[in-house]
């Protein structure tokens, strides 16, 4: 039986890179995503055997399906990335980026880099499928670098072999704040027969359902409004009303916790920009909340302050 059933709407936390860590991806699973995927990993920083690149490929033993995101363009680096992962028999997947804007992974044809060099992003598919002792190879990608061009792009991941996609709606040069084309990635939908998630600005419930329905995707994929809000998978899936504070409190407690337990004390400083999100569901006194803990160090204190904040400061969801 395949880890992932493409025949009924399948939800997934969208890779971002220093939030979806081991203990956040924990705390969303106990919500009712389908799959959780790792930070961005480098392939030349895991060939090269980074301790910290290592150990962003470990999972919690609650993840199932998780799938490792990987990302590169030389194909012997590839190669050795994938070897690497093959070792673990805790991954169900590998999935290529094509898609990170961010100029550092970019000016080394890496992340969306590669959709300037779609016979070079074949190749690297190509590679990966070849190599792989894993369940599914994937590729999530933007709509194109500044010119869309996403049917092309969808059929030659498929041509290459990955068994699914994952499309954010917009190309590299509208980063995070150009509109989403979504009928772009339902056009998408009629070119391939590879299953498709649907990404890109998908922040509630009804725009989960509207955005699956409305492009044929298989799966919808979550990232950003996830942070802070790690239950909108059960409210998708599941119908629940809206998180009453005394599970926001239980969740954020669970998160810190978990996040010390990885980190150690460093989990501390790590979780301010994570407080900073979850304090805006709804909380008066956010702001203050939020430069105090900006001068928290020690886990205890923290945790103290945490607990204060959210059992007291609760007005409503926003």
């Amino acid at each position: 039986m395949p880890s992932l059933d493409f025949s009924k709407p399948l939800y997934a936390l969208a890779p971002l890179a220093g939030f979806t860590d081991l203990p956040f991806r924990s705390v969303v699973k106990k919500f009712g995503v389908d799959l959780t995927i790792s930070e961005m990993i480098s392939s030349n920083a895991l060939i090269h055997n980074s301790k910290k690149t290592h150990r962003m490929l470990e999972r919690s033993p609650i993840e199932n399906p998780y799938s490792i995101q990987i990302a590169g363009s030389d194909l012997e680096v590839i190669k050795r990335a994938v070897e690497i992962i093959n070792e673990r028999e805790d991954v169900t997947g590998i999935d290529l980026n094509c898609g990170c804007p961010a100029p550092k992974v970019v000016n080394n044809l890496q992340g969306s880099s590669l959709l300037t060099d779609l016979p070079q992003m074949a190749k690297v598919i190509e590679t990966i499928k070849k190599y792989s002792n894993k369940e599914y190879t994937s590729v999530k990608f933007r709509l194109g670098f500044n010119e869309k061009n996403h049917v092309d792009i969808a059929k030659l991941c498929e041509e290459a072999g990955a068994d699914y996609i994952a499309v954010h709606g917009r190309t590299r040069a509208g980063r995070y704040k150009a509109a989403v084309d979504y009928d772009a990635l339902a056009e998408i939908k009629q070119h391939v027969r590879i299953p498709m998630f649907a990404n890109g600005d998908i922040d509630s419930p009804q725009k989960a359902k509207w955005v699956q329905e409305y492009t044929g995707a298989e799966g919808v994929m979550i990232g950003r409004a996830a942070v802070g809000k790690p239950w909108i998978f059960r409210q998708i899936k599941e119908g629940m009303d809206e998180a009453t504070p005394e599970l926001i409190k239980e969740v954020v407690l669970e998160h810190f916790d978990q996040m010390i337990e990885h980190y150690d004390s460093y989990g501390a400083i790590i979780f301010r920009k994570n407080l900073h999100s979850y304090s805006k569901a709804g909380y008066s006194g956010a702001s203050l909340f939020r430069n105090e803990v900006n001068t928290i160090e020690d886990p205890k204190q923290m945790r103290d302050v945490i607990e204060s904040f959210f059992s007291q400061n609760f007005i409503g969801t926003t």
